[in-house]
């Protein structure tokens, strides 16, 4: 009997309206810079294969493929101006994003959160949930459209204000570990944490201002590996892959 159950509970997504994070590292591919169109493509496949199942969907990218303001004020660029310039990259990355998509027949929708509208809608917030109602893939770009806030920010704020269920962040490893598994072999990974044990522990899979707002607002982040093929819609049927921060 126990054994049905679970089965019959797979069978139906856990979350119908998310919101997923993607690095600007995870359009680069193997190349140290700029945007690989051939993981562009797989990137919009696994999404389609959400879209497939009714589920409500929204994206925040980052820039950090292209431009990394913080980087650039840690060499002696004003921060103001890195940021920006970091925000235009997470433009340039939305539109490669929203292109492939197209291509395999979604219908998408660019919001941006500064004013380009030659080539984006302004972000408007009833304007992005009914995007979603009406089924379109809502990307939202330029992060919060304010310079010292990281599009993990962006995209717990988006999450937020979209309400959400669950928010996805997308990376390179297969969960949160207690140090980086990159560096140690006895890094030891963490299935499920609470916000507070996140910020004390000091970890940087997001920042901290990103899981204080989540936190605040109760918002349940799911941290998994992009890499592996199916992963978006394994996290979306419940499965129990990857981290979880909670209350």
């Amino acid at each position: 009997m126990k054994t049905g159950r679970s089965e019959a509970l797979n069978q139906f997504p856990a979350y119908r309206r998310v919101l997923l994070k993607l690095s600007g590292e995870a359009l680069m591919g193997e190349q140290g810079f700029g945007i690989d169109p051939q993981v562009v493509s797989y990137l919009a496949e696994q999404i389609q294969d959400v879209v497939r199942l009714d589920i409500e969907l929204s994206l925040v990218i980052g820039g950090g493929n292209i431009f990394r303001g913080i980087a650039a004020s840690a060499k002696g660029m004003d921060r103001v101006a890195g940021d920006q310039m970091g925000m235009l990259a997470t433009l340039i990355n939305a539109v490669a994003l929203q292109d492939a998509l197209e291509k395999l027949g979604m219908v998408t929708r660019l919001l941006s959160a500064i004013e380009v509208r030659t080539i984006a809608e302004p972000f408007i917030r009833r304007r992005a949930v009914r995007h979603l109602e009406k089924k379109r893939i809502v990307i939202f770009a330029a992060g919060t459209g304010n310079p010292y806030f990281s599009t993990d920010t962006a995209a717990a704020l988006r999450a937020m204000e979209i309400k959400a269920e669950v928010l996805l962040k997308a990376t390179k490893v297969d969960g949160i570990y207690d140090k980086d598994p990159n560096l140690n072999a006895d890094a030891i990974k963490l299935d499920e944490l609470n916000y507070m044990e996140f910020l004390n522990r000091g970890i940087k899979v997001m920042d901290s201002t990103a899981i204080s707002l989540c936190m605040d607002n109760r918002m349940p982040i799911v941290v998994f590996n992009l890499k592996q093929g199916g992963n978006i819609k394994k996290v979306i049927f419940g499965e129990k892959i990857g981290s979880i921060i909670r209350g």
